[in-house]
């Protein structure tokens, strides 16, 4: 339960060791780069880009390469591999591959260069394929296209607009020119849209006559073929042919690479890594003869660094505390219960420097209420065993996926334990079974009370809880301000806002209003309810007075300290936000309840069976997804508005160490190696 304190550790070595250092640092991943030496002081820096720029450009032909292979010959994968983890390679494979590296740089670049090759041809299809489909109205034709006739004889080709006939076309040709009679219109074919005609006349008319026949829509073919169609058309299809012939040999070139598809990720990765190292080395600054690197490292992990490098080269290894106005990163530590919650943390802001980390706390509310709003202990069961054979099964699952495996593992147990208490196991399936099937209703009665039974109860303890968790958020901010030395605010902004709501809580109990909604009647001890009194008003009265301390103008810090007791229906919003714990635990059972009763419709009969299998299997997955859902978000928001809003601010910034970032494999380190 702690933000692991930071160190600035700062490193000045012999130029010759730099290649060796950083590596060394990279493959430690625990230092993040922080660059503190200034350049006037007789360092320069290294101009990096190009070479980055050269390893970045490497590892995305390595990765296009992959993508490739896995267009033309698909790496089989299990439908768990997402959970399989980077591949773990050993140092010297990994060299080993390295060592091979412009062989394989050349592989990707012939794999790439196969893929453009495709693409071309396929181009090329379809453009023949688009010829083809504009020679179709033309296939009757028993001449060339390109064909102008004979010394007397014109032939002119072209369309006309759709339903265009013989008689329409001699109609206009008699309308327009009637001194032209050596005329013959053919159709060779028509649809929809137009009409295609070879028209015939006489050489000297053969302006007159496409002059009169534009005038109706007339137009010369878009493109034409110097043979006769229908033998385009085969010479065309004969060439897409040879084209899709040429894919396949290409293709099968592709899948003759197969092998290679390890190599080109260790290559891919190897780049990624050489970019990154560059991209440092960059910010590095350097004399002629030394360099020196700066940058944060917690503090248990120091003599890590001593080890690695000041005991193996000849520099000088520096560390100093953090200067008051320095904002370190963030890396977070708990145990390993807690940390599975970290995630949660992080995606609503790491804190910052100085502030408490409420990871350890959260995670038991975390957990308590992901159980009470899915509530079934079949449900709880499934999750959480299969989270647990995930995790076994795949131990080189990623950091974050691991987590998240573990978080829901004991959201899990959290579901079983509140299915027991609240008699849930998948619904009532067990009474609907006994009581369709066997004729004998058995019910397992719950350890602690039946939602659906007695909802108002569940609602009184959700609230109740609610305040519980509100109280431990406002508590933390005590703990802040004590921290801080800030007595006078931990007394005005806690101490006073506690006397406030706890008296006002002891009043509303013995209330008929509360006993309506608990359907109990509480009383109190004279004492007690004079004690609330006071409490709620003692408590009023000082957040009226000290509320606006920080104004001097008296009216002025009245009106603030009036306007921060109205904020008690904030407090109010916040605690009806714990209703929806009821909400959701009665929709999983009401749910899974008409699941059962869907399912045993047809009762004690083969088809009832079968019908009650089906429906349950179906039923009851949805109902889990939807309700596993429901639980993960409403979850999460009783902790960032509701428990943060009381303390946390959050905003540090994520500790990002130089390492060796990888996509693919991970590289084992040998035990001696330099």
């Amino acid at each position: 339960m702690a933000v692991l304190q930071m160190q600035r550790i700062s490193i000045c070595a012999l130029k010759k060791d730099r290649k060796a250092i950083l590596e060394k640092i990279q493959a430690l991943g625990i230092m993040e780069m922080n660059q503190i030496a200034d350049v006037d002081d007789g360092f320069e820096k290294m101009d990096t880009m190009e070479a980055k720029v050269s390893f970045e450009r490497k590892a995305q032909l390595a990765e296009s390469a992959l993508t490739v292979l896995e267009t033309y010959e698909p790496e089989k994968k299990s439908m768990l591999s997402s959970l399989e983890g980077k591949k773990l390679v050993e140092k010297d494979a990994f060299n080993q591959v390295v060592s091979e590296r412009d062989t394989v740089i050349e592989t990707a670049d012939l794999l790439v260069t196969y893929s453009k090759e495709i693409a071309e041809k396929k181009a090329g299809i379809l453009k023949l394929e688009n010829q083809i489909e504009s020679l179709s109205p033309w296939l009757a034709l028993d001449v060339p296209m390109d064909a102008k006739g004979t010394k007397k004889v014109a032939m002119l080709l072209g369309t006309m607009p759709g339903g265009t006939t013989l008689e329409s076309v001699y109609e206009q040709i008699a309308a327009k020119a009637p001194e032209i009679e050596a005329v013959d219109v053919q159709i060779i074919s028509s649809d929809r849209d137009a009409a295609y005609l070879a028209v015939f006349c006489l050489r000297q008319e053969e302006a007159q006559v496409e002059e009169v026949l534009r005038s109706g829509g007339f137009s010369r073919p878009a493109q034409s073929v110097g043979m006769i169609p229908e033998e385009a058309k085969e010479s065309l299809e004969e060439e897409i042919q040879k084209l899709k012939s040429e894919i396949a040999d290409t293709e099968d070139a592709i899948r003759g690479y197969k092998e290679d598809r390890e190599k080109l990720k260790v290559i891919s990765d190897y780049y990624r890594i050489r970019a990154e190292k560059y991209e440092v080395l960059g910010t590095l600054p350097q004399s002629q003869r030394t360099f020196v690197i700066s940058g944060y490292v917690p503090a248990k992990a120091v003599p890590a660094i001593q080890k690695a490098i000041g005991d193996r080269y000849d520099c000088a290894v520096d560390v100093e505390d953090l200067k008051e106005d320095e904002e370190p990163p963030t890396l977070l530590k708990n145990n390993s219960f807690s940390s599975s919650v970290e995630s949660v943390v992080a995606s609503y802001g790491l804190p910052h420097k100085g502030e408490f980390d409420p990871t350890t706390i959260m995670s038991f509310f975390y957990v308590f209420f992901f159980g009470m709003m899915l509530s079934d202990a079949a449900y709880g069961a499934i999750i959480a065993i299969g989270c647990l054979i995930a995790l076994k099964k795949f131990p080189r699952m990623s950091k974050g996926m691991h987590e998240s495996l573990k978080m829901f593992m004991f959201c899990g147990v959290s579901t079983m334990v509140w299915g027991i208490l609240f008699g849930g196991y998948f619904g009532d399936v067990v009474d609907v079974v006994s009581k369709t099937f066997f004729g004998h209703p058995v019910t397992i009665k719950p350890l602690w009370f039946a939602p659906l039974n007695d909802p108002m109860k569940l609602l009184i303890y959700s609230m109740a809880f609610g305040v519980i968790h509100l109280f431990v958020g406002l508590g933390i901010k005590g703990y802040m301000e004590i921290k801080e030395g800030k007595i006078v605010d931990f007394f005005c902004d806690v101490v006073l806002w506690y006397a406030f709501l706890i008296g006002l809580l002891l009043m509303l109990i013995p209330s008929e209003i509360f006993a309506s909604i608990a359907q109990a009647q509480i009383t109190f001890p004279p004492a007690v309810n004079v004690a609330a009194k006071v409490l709620a008003i003692g408590g009023a009265v000082g957040l009226l007075l000290m509320s606006g301390r920080a104004n001097k103008n008296p009216a002025l810090r009245l009106a603030l300290g009036a306007y921060d007791i109205y904020n008690i229906t904030g407090w109010l919003s916040d605690v009806l936000s714990y209703s929806r714990l009821l909400a959701l635990g009665l929709a999983t059972g009401v749910i899974a309840s008409v699941v059962n009763q869907m399912g045993s419709m047809l009762g004690k009969s083969v088809a009832g069976v079968i019908l009650f299998i089906v429906v349950f299997i179906i039923g009851h997955a949805m109902n889990l997804a939807i309700n596993l859902l429901g639980a993960y978000v409403h979850t999460n928001r009783l902790q960032f508005v509701e428990f943060f809003g009381k303390f946390y601010e959050g905003g540090g910034k994520p500790f990002e160490p130089f390492e060796s970032d990888t996509k693919y494999v991970t590289i084992q380190e040998s035990e001696n190696a330099e």
